[in-house]
């Protein structure tokens, strides 16, 4: 098949949505397929005229610096087969013909419902509910209701496409057993240590991970704390925690060895990578209570969880965590456990099984009763 895959501008610092659509691409074509990854920087239909003047600006300016200028750099790697397209906007005739073409987030998705048959069937895959990336909500989830094949990444994706009457296929994340493992015991860690990922979005919740730490070392003498994220160090970043700024992936391999606990504060995810991959690393989880957390943290079994917004109830798990040997080696050892069944081969087989689907069956999921 032709597969065309639709990103939104492009990254040169990660961001997990990307790397999924990255993996994906480089095994579909490892598989024998032609894969294409269309990048633009006009990412809204309805982009103001100022908005469009700097979308070719910046189109300009990296289509003069040739592919290295937006292709992504030590966090994510591209099989060289895959063509990797910068273009002025997702307008159709700057599209590749393709047998399917694969919207990736919501402004993506109102783009490819209008292109012509020969740019393939239209398939939209879904990482979140994108109501926090900018648009407004009533138009987002309007995308989800449009005649286009979908496939979501978790469980409660699935069940949010119910919800609207419609019906998505699920083909969950996987792992790459080379990129994280366990190379310091589990038993052999230091139970002071946490870790966790600073991001700037709202949502995210940083500032209530920090807020739960601050009222763990206010508690307890001794704990080391390690903060890494893609921003220089924030100023909120407390003097007596040590931030590591954009860790490659053999940095945040070695980082993750070292942490006995690692916080998952968001308050809302599509499927949260960063806690997963410390699990595959043999951290314990102090996660909030979510359904992108849920596809592999479950409460006293994988981790320990706390409701949303909460620092204080997420300050007590890490203590417990600390002060109960016992509980937070059982939950390391489950969660790593339970992450190691997730593969990228089966849910490549997956994918492309659904790709297939989605060309030669119906062009559409049947849609469901709300």
């Amino acid at each position: 098949m032709r597969i065309c895959f639709l990103l939104p501008n492009f990254s040169h610092v990660p961001i997990g949505g990307y790397k999924v659509v990255y993996e994906y691409a480089n095994r579909l074509q490892t598989r024998g397929h032609q894969v294409f990854v269309v990048q633009s920087p006009q990412v809204r239909r309805d982009s103001t005229l100022m908005g469009r003047i700097r979308s070719w600006q910046s189109f300009w300016q990296h289509a003069e610096g040739g592919a290295d200028s937006f292709r992504p750099s030590s966090w994510a790697r591209l099989h060289p087969g895959v063509q990797l397209l910068w273009r002025p906007s997702f307008a159709s005739r700057w599209m590749p013909d393709a047998d399917v073409v694969i919207a990736t987030a919501w402004q993506t998705a109102e783009w490819v419902a209008d292109y012509p048959e020969s740019k393939g069937t239209k398939c939209y895959f879904i990482q979140h509910v994108e109501t926090w990336s900018g648009g407004v909500p009533e138009r987002v989830i309007a995308t989800w209701q449009l005649p286009l094949y979908k496939i979501v990444i978790a469980r409660w994706l699935q069940d949010y496409a119910h919800h609207l009457g419609q019906t998505a296929s699920y083909v969950p994340n996987g792992r790459d057993p080379e990129e994280f493992s366990v190379d310091q015991p589990i038993h052999a860690r230091d139970p002071k240590h946490i870790g966790m990922m600073i991001h700037p979005a709202p949502w995210k919740g940083s500032q209530d991970g920090l807020e739960a730490l601050s009222l763990v070392h206010a508690s307890l003498d001794g704990i080391t704390v390690t903060l890494f994220g893609a921003e220089p160090r924030p100023k909120d970043v407390p003097t007596w925690a040590h931030y590591v700024f954009n860790p490659d992936r053999p940095r945040l391999r070695y980082l993750y060895n070292q942490l006995s606990i690692f916080l998952g504060p968001s308050w809302e995810e599509g499927w949260g990578l960063p806690p997963m991959e410390a699990a595959l690393s043999g951290a314990a989880l102090a996660l909030t209570d979510i359904g992108g957390h849920r596809e592999y943290a479950r409460d006293h079994d994988t981790a320990l969880l706390s409701p949303v917004k909460d620092p204080q109830a997420m300050a007590r798990n890490v203590l417990h965590l600390i002060q109960d040997d016992a509980l937070r080696h059982h939950l390391a050892s489950r969660a790593l456990t339970v992450c190691q069944q997730f593969n990228w081969e089966s849910s490549t087989d997956l994918l492309e099984a659904h790709l297939n689907a989605a060309r030669n069956g119906n062009r559409v999921n049947p849609p469901m009763a709300p």
